[in-house]
């Protein structure tokens, strides 16, 4: 049984990494974006918001976390929590936005989107709804590829040959 707890160092790895990019992109985007004028208000870059806190930075930790966990773990059960924890982390970024509103003076506001229609769209996608969704998807991808173990992840006891089925058609029994 503890052999299939173990897991080679590569299964994680194209997930983990994409991972830990999207949430140093979701960390940091809040505050480097307004170089690019591609920002929220306030649009001014290094600018510190308990907004920016709840809805970005915390999110983009768990993100990056959960997917270095996953890239680096060899424990199938360590690396399940890293991509659960980017899951939680891809979640919250969709939805914490919306969420935030329902907690009457919270003060979970992301601010406004500063560009134009389309600007808007795209920094909408890109900071929190689109961004959530591609890490909750990578997310899912680790977890279905740790769940299962493969043949090569499982031990056959030393001495023993795997059965081979028979062929059709070979009776051995006598009429």
């Amino acid at each position: 049984m503890s052999g299939m707890l173990r897991i080679p160092r590569s299964r994680g790895t194209f997930s983990g990494v994409l991972l830990v990019l999207l949430g140093a992109w979701g960390g940091l985007i809040a505050f480097i974006g307004p170089y690019f004028h591609y920002a929220y208000t306030p649009d001014s870059a290094w600018s510190y918001t308990s907004g920016r806190l709840w809805l970005e930075v915390m999110p983009g930790a768990g993100a990056l976390v959960g997917g270095l966990i996953a890239l680096a773990s060899a424990s199938r059960p360590a690396a399940m929590f890293g991509a659960w924890l980017a899951a939680i982390s891809g979640a919250w970024f969709a939805l914490g936005a919306i969420i935030g509103h329902a907690w009457t003076g919270s003060g979970l506001t992301a601010g406004t989107p500063v560009g134009g229609t389309l600007t808007r769209v795209v920094e909408q996608i890109g900071f929190f709804a689109g961004l959530g969704v591609v890490i909750v998807f990578l997310a899912a991808l680790a977890l279905g590829r740790l769940s299962v173990v493969g043949i090569r992840d499982g031990t056959i006891p030393a001495g023993t040959l795997p059965q081979q089925p028979e062929p059709a058609g070979s009776g051995s029994g006598t009429a």
